[in-house]
Parts: structure tokens; C-alpha cells; sequence
């Protein structure tokens, strides 16, 4: 009990910083929708609010895998963490529109560069035995903000402002960055820190990830199934609201409670998760998981009634738990560690680009034709691309890919 506490020390507290770091994150999204909205009235310029985080992932995705690699990942998370807290408790001081899009924008490419570090540094960190029940146990605290979140910042609302919520995300990210400062450094010491990064650096690194995309076609097939299904929910969530609110006449708090019960899904699921993680082989959590979720989709396109609708929502995140624990333990086993920052940062312009255009697109036929058929046909091929991913993932042959009884590839 006693070791098993000692190897679990700095794992808790990296999930402690992720949990704290992730309420923040959705009280200050919260917390921002309603400045922007009440300064302007425009539903257009608070689709500009997620307008930024693609665009700026794509931004930033061109070069930043390149410092990842290079860089004290430890102290990069921390500088990144003091960056966005210090910008943020910024923001409530702006008056003027245009430099508050600006100031998130730069936040946003601090959020993107802050996650493919993370990646890195919890494979760095986690032993690979341990990978598959700390990825359930980090969803477990992501799903905690996702549902507490909203609550919390409805509850400073009544006691002051949204400024007060955007307030209290900075200090958040504060403290997450004094709870690194308590994580060991895995980066070799001796390991020079590249500072600057040239043109020529950012076009070999590129060369360097297709060369082993193209020795590596496997994996990145996997991974490129699994950003398609990121992809399409993205999509398919865009119009969520809509369909609840208008095609099936929920009220605003109505459509927030279904929200409630899909994060009641994802804690559910990841509890489930964290607890079979050492009996489950990953390649049923990735291919079931993506399978169960797309049949989530449908229940809530074809939905009549709320009870249905309920239903759907708990079934999507309850199994997107179980697919995404899977996809993250099997692109920590098999990406090189020394060159995930590069992979993820140029994979993720892939994503980003199409969730730009797949996004528009939904949005644009629901608005000409329906939401509902628009709904119907994403879930559709959702759960073709599910089954796909299943003939892909369950093959007798690729068993080599998911074991977790060895040191991981670096």
C-alpha cells in the first residue's frame, strides 16, 4: 500500500493541477460567452470566442511542436500557466472588443501549446502500466469541471459578476503552475534547451514526422480515425442546442440539465473506467467506445421526448469515456516521446482545418434545410466511422499495439 502510494504521489498531484486548471477553464468560458453577449448583444461575436481556438491552434500548431520537443517540458507548463493566468486576470480590465479577441487568441495559443506539452509530459511521467488508469482518472477530473464548472460559475454570478468568475480562472492557473512547480523535471538534465527554432529546424522537423508517418502507417491510421471522430462531434455538437431548444422545444433549463446528465455520464464512465482499467484490453475501449457513442448521437437525433434525448446524452459521454481513456493510453505507448510534441502539433492543423469546415458546413445546411436530417446523417457516419475503427482496432494481428506490460517507446 505503502509503494503503491509513493508511485501514485506524482500522478495525484498532476491530476490535482489538471482538475483545478480545467474548473477554471469552464467557469472562465462561461464567464466570457456572457461579457461578450452583453456588450454586444450579437450571437455572431460569441461565435467568434470558438472561432479563435481552432484558428489559433492552427497557428500555432506550425511551430510549436518544434520547441515542445526541445524544451523543459516542466518549466514550459509553468510558464505557459503563469502566461494565461496573468492574461486573464487582464481581460476584465478591457474595454474595447477587438483587444479582448485579441488577448484570447494569444490565451487560446497558450491553451494548444499547454496541451501537446501536457501530453508529452504525463508519458514522461506515468509509468506505461499505470498510463491506461491515470488517462480514466484524468478524464474523471475533466469531467468534474464540466459539470461543476457551470455551477460554480452561476453561483459567483449571483454574488458579483462574470469578472469575478474570469478572476478566480487566473488565480486557478496560478496554482496550477505552483503545483508543477512540486512535479519532478523529466527532461534529462544534461539536455541542452533549444531557445530559438529556424525555418530550416520547423521543415526538417516535418520531414522528420512523415518519415515516420510513412514507417509508422498503422498508427497514424488509428490516429487520424479517432481526430475524424473528434471532427465530426465537434460538428455534430455545434448544433446540439439548436435541435434541443428548437426541433424538440426544450427550455434553456431544460437543455442544462441534459448537460448536467452527459457530464453524470463522462464521471460515471470514467469511475467505471479507472476501476476495470487493468482487466480491460485497450482495443475494445477504443472501438467499443467510439462504436456505443455514434448510437448515443443517433438516440439523441432520433429523439422525440425528453426521457429519450436523456438517455442520449448519458449514453455519448458515458461511452466517450472508455474512447478517449483508450485512444490517449494507445498514442502514449506508440508515438516516440521525443517526437509527440511535432506529431500532435501538425496532426492537430489536419483537425483543426476540417473542424473549421465541417463545422461551417453542418451549420450552413441545418440553416438552408433542417437540423434534424443534418443531425441524422452526422450520427450516421459517425457509426460508420465506428465501425471502421472497430475493424481496425480489434484485428488479431495489431495486438502488439496495445499492450501495457512494457517500457514505453522513446
Amino acid at each position: 500500500m505503502v509503494v503503491a502510494l509513493r508511485e501514485w504521489r506524482n500522478p495525484l498531484l498532476l491530476l490535482l493541477g489538471i482538475g483545478i486548471s480545467n474548473l477554471g477553464g469552464w467557469i472562465y468560458l462561461i464567464a466570457l460567452n456572457l461579457i461578450v453577449l452583453e456588450w454586444t448583444g450579437s450571437p455572431l461575436a460569441v461565435s467568434i470566442l470558438y472561432m479563435l481556438k481552432p484558428i489559433a491552434s492552427i497557428f500555432s500548431s506550425f511551430w510549436a511542436g518544434s520547441y515542445i520537443d526541445r524544451l523543459n517540458k516542466r518549466k514550459l507548463m509553468i510558464n505557459l500557466d503563469i502566461c494565461r493566468g496573468i492574461l486573464i486576470l487582464i481581460l476584465p480590465f478591457i474595454s474595447k472588443l477587438w483587444i479582448m479577441y485579441g488577448i484570447v487568441f494569444v490565451i487560446n495559443i497558450a491553451d494548444s501549446i499547454f496541451g501537446h506539452t501536457s501530453m508529452v509530459y504525463f508519458t514522461k511521467l506515468i509509468p506505461k502500466k499505470n498510463r491506461q488508469r491515470f488517462n480514466a482518472l484524468r478524464n474523471f477530473t475533466s469531467s468534474c469541471g464540466f459539470l461543476l464548472g457551470p455551477s460554480i460559475a452561476g453561483l459567483l454570478f449571483l454574488l458579483g459578476s462574470p469578472f469575478l468568475a474570469i478572476h478566480l480562472n487566473g488565480v486557478f492557473l496560478l496554482l496550477s503552475a505552483v503545483i508543477l512547480l512540486i512535479l519532478p523535471n523529466v527532461d534529462a538534465k544534461n539536455n541542452p534547451e533549444v531557445t530559438s527554432v529556424s525555418w530550416q529546424m520547423i521543415k526538417s522537423d516535418w520531414k522528420t514526422v512523415v518519415t515516420f508517418s510513412k514507417t509508422s502507417m498503422y498508427i497514424v491510421t488509428v490516429y487520424l480515425l479517432f481526430s475524424g471522430v473528434t471532427v465530426l462531434m465537434t460538428a455534430i455538437d455545434s448544433l446540439e442546442a439548436a435541435l434541443a431548444t428548437d426541433a424538440l422545444s426544450f427550455s434553456e433549463s431544460e437543455y442544462g440539465l441534459l448537460v448536467s446528465i452527459a457530464g453524470v455520464g463522462f464521471i460515471i464512465g470514467s469511475i467505471v473506467n479507472s476501476v476495470i482499467a487493468n482487466w480491460v484490453k485497450n482495443y475494445y475501449l477504443i472501438g467499443l467506445g467510439v462504436l456505443v457513442t455514434a448510437i448515443g448521437y443517433l438516440i439523441f437525433a432520433f429523439s422525440t421526448n425528453y426521457g429519450m434525448a436523456a438517455i442520449g446524452f448519458f449514453v455519448i459521454m458515458f461511452a466517450l469515456s472508455f474512447a478517449n481513456t483508450g485512444f490517449m493510453t494507445f498514442y502514449q505507448n506508440n508515438v516516440p516521446v521525443d517526437l509527440m510534441g511535432r506529431f500532435s502539433s501538425i496532426f492537430g492543423i489536419v483537425e483543426a482545418f476540417f473542424i473549421i469546415f465541417l463545422t461551417g458546413a453542418f451549420g450552413l445546411i441545418a440553416e438552408l434545410i433542417a437540423i434534424r436530417p443534418v443531425m441524422i446523417t452526422g450520427s450516421i457516419v459517425l457509426l460508420v466511422l465506428g465501425l471502421i475503427i472497430c475493424s481496425v482496432v480489434l484485428k488479431s494481428s495489431k495486438r502488439q499495439f496495445y499492450k501495457l506490460d512494457k517500457d514505453a517507446i522513446s
